[in-house]
């Protein structure tokens, strides 16, 4: 399993928690982090969401994956951190970091993405009356969820065709071939959208 937060088909009470239920409970604990003072309750967290983890039966490779893409940058921050404000600054921001990208994670592992969007519709719904559609802020969530994994996916290419080629892997080397397939792919999907008969 190595794809970022795709759904993992499990039979878990985590599973069957109802997409509102999570993506609540996932803001309200983003909210407590804010409140958080002392390292041991960031670590207690972090306990937390790997049994949560636990529960949902999710493979460890799966669960590693989530957390790769902002490896490097939270361990730039815990270096800073230590430096600046010392070893248990640094665990309770790194540790608030990974646990709430790790929770968020686990939604999208734990949650369809047809019931994910059916919440966000149904919380959109207030705003109709304001001209709002809902239908399309559910689309548009439909579109971001699934864009995620192909973006990565992209992005490996990119890095495997240069590595093929002895390329050297600057940044602007590697952001502008994945820039330029990025923006194919979206072309792709609004022509596939019109084709629908849906507008722009």
């Amino acid at each position: 399993m190595t794809v970022l937060a795709t759904y993992v088909e499990r039979d878990s009470p985590v599973h069957r928690l109802p997409a509102g239920v999570k993506l609540g409970g996932l803001v309200v604990i983003a909210a407590l982090t804010v409140f958080l003072r002392d390292w041991w309750q960031t670590a207690a967290l972090l306990v937390l969401v790997a049994l949560l983890y636990a529960a949902a039966r999710i493979p460890w490779r799966a669960a590693a994956a989530q957390l790769r893409p902002v490896a490097l940058l939270v361990a730039g921050i815990g270096v800073f951190q230590v430096l600046v404000a010392g070893w248990e600054r640094a665990v309770l921001v790194c540790g608030g970091i990974t646990a709430l990208v790790a929770l968020a994670a686990l939604v999208s592992l734990t949650t369809r993405t047809d019931a994910l969007v059916e919440v966000v519709v149904g919380l959109a719904g207030p705003l109709r009356r304001f001209g709002v559609d809902p239908e399309r802020v559910g689309l548009l969530a439909s579109l971001g969820i699934r864009s995620v994994p192909v973006l990565v996916g992209l992005a490996r290419e990119v890095r495997d065709a240069q590595r093929a080629r002895g390329a050297a892997t600057r940044p602007v080397a590697f952001l502008a071939p994945l820039m330029v397939r990025s923006l194919r792919h979206a072309d792709q999907v609004a022509e596939a959208l019109a084709a629908r008969g849906i507008d722009d």
